[in-house]
């Protein structure tokens, strides 16, 4: 796919509801929402990986993380899987959806192979991600670090939801590279287990909190994440 997105000559043209044209991989019935997500996207990714050396575990990552494994209103609404706003350069669809701020404008595609190519020029374009395309490109932590540093999302912890996914469906090997080695709990840290309950995790501060689900981006800490919501949510996917 070697084409960026075609875009209306005028922001204001009469708008159409695009198709979406998302392949529809055999594992359909049976695959969770994640796991029909990377088989219907891995190949693009991995094109734009060969194309403009973004790693496809992060393309992947933040398509699943911004999309909501393609089930978000844009991405359903209009093919935007990057949530990646209108700026003052796009001429092309638009739809306004709340954001950061009441209805904030947004790309929209005909295709989502539009949105990641809009996403991987996006990056390539702008010098302020300059620097990532210095990191090696099967460094997903470094490029998922610098994504955040550069300021692509406002959530402070935007790096580590997107290495929790790589590293919880193995998105690495799109990249062409092995497992990484299992990273250690420091001696500081403390890691939430069966049997804990919601005063004992009431009694620990935030950063010595180390999640020790599968994964599930909601269980994650952030800043707007209380200590009750994490025990619910933790306990939620106890066996």
């Amino acid at each position: 796919y070697d084409k960026a997105p075609k875009q209306e000559t005028g922001a204001d043209a009469p708008q159409k509801t695009p198709k979406n044209n998302t392949p529809t991989p055999n594992s359909e019935l049976t695959a969770d929402p994640n796991e029909l997500y990377i088989a219907r996207y891995a190949e693009i990714a991995r094109a734009e990986m060969k194309k403009f050396n973004i790693p496809a575990s992060i393309t992947l990552a933040q398509g699943l993380l911004e999309s909501q494994s393609g089930q978000g209103e844009l991405a359903l609404k209009s093919n935007n899987h990057f949530g990646i706003k209108c700026k003052r350069e796009w001429k092309g669809k638009r739809v306004y959806h709340d954001d950061d701020a009441p209805q904030e404008c947004f790309r929209a595609y005909d295709d989502p192979k539009d949105s990641f190519r809009d996403h991987s020029l996006f990056l390539v374009d702008r010098e302020r991600y300059a620097d990532l395309f210095r990191l090696k490109q099967d460094d997903y932590k470094a490029w998922a670090h610098g994504l955040k540093k550069a300021g692509y999302a406002t959530d402070p912890r935007y790096a580590h939801k997107l290495i929790a996914l790589i590293e919880r469906f193995s998105l690495y090997r799109y990249d062409g590279r092995k497992a990484p080695t299992p990273r250690a709990v420091d001696a500081d840290t403390y890691v939430v287990q069966k049997g804990d309950t919601l005063y004992s995790l009431s009694t620990l501060s935030q950063d010595n909190l180390f999640m020790a689900l599968t994964f599930d981006e909601y269980c994650l800490f952030n800043s707007d994440t209380t200590i009750l919501q994490y025990f619910l949510c933790y306990v939620s996917h106890l066996d």
